[in-house]
């Protein structure tokens, strides 16, 4: 199972990946801020970050905290290369749509595909098949495409029907869609805004 969620995201990441770009910012002295006279003093305005204040979590019982703690560290896990994703089919489109000819299409995914694998295949191994469904959803909530989709629009309907029947086998799905709304996919947004805030 574990291979067949390797061999997915190989494939997938290959199809919507391009290298990262590192901008390095420069270093600041000072903040700028904006401000207003009002009868001769300068007023300045800070803008700050909203404080959120959580209540902490109440669990029914010991293996319900142990459970919530695994979603979090699978998340953690997850989460950087579903954020990845999104970027790097934003970029891809970019230059994917710039390509006209089938032949050069197929050459760029190749090249992709060859640097993924160099990049991404060690780290992918390690992936758990928890972790490989946990992803898929992830990437569905930062493309708004499922793997599926995803599959499909850049390798062909022929691979991404090969690897949604594969999946099937092991008792996943491509198709799989992000809902915060409910079920464990809100726990799992919970988990994420606090990862981002700091919190966990």
């Amino acid at each position: 199972m574990r291979v067949f969620f390797i061999f997915v995201f190989l494939s997938l990441f290959s199809v919507i990946s391009l290298k990262a770009q590192q901008i390095a910012s420069p270093v600041k002295s000072g903040t700028l801020m904006a401000y207003r006279v009002e009868n001769g003093d300068t007023v300045y305005y800070a803008f700050i970050k909203e404080l959120v204040i959580r209540t902490p979590r109440k669990f029914k019982n010991s293996a319900e905290e142990r459970q919530f703690w695994r979603l979090v560290n699978n998340v953690k896990k997850v989460y950087p290369y579903a954020k990845l994703a999104g970027i790097k089919l934003h970029n891809m489109n970019v230059e994917y749509l710039q390509i006209t000819s089938d032949k050069d299409r197929k050459a760029f995914s190749k090249k992709v595909e060859d640097e993924l694998k160099a990049e991404f295949e060690n780290e992918l191994r390690k992936l758990t098949i928890t972790q490989g469904r946990i992803l898929m959803r992830l990437v569905d909530r930062e493309t708004g495409h499922t793997t599926y989709e995803i599959l499909k629009d850049f390798r062909g309907s022929v691979q991404a029907v090969l690897w949604q029947t594969v999946a099937k086998i092991f008792g996943s799905n491509l198709k799989t869609t992000y809902d915060p709304s409910s079920g464990e996919d809100k726990i799992i947004e919970r988990i994420i805004r606090e990862i981002e805030e700091g919190w966990l």
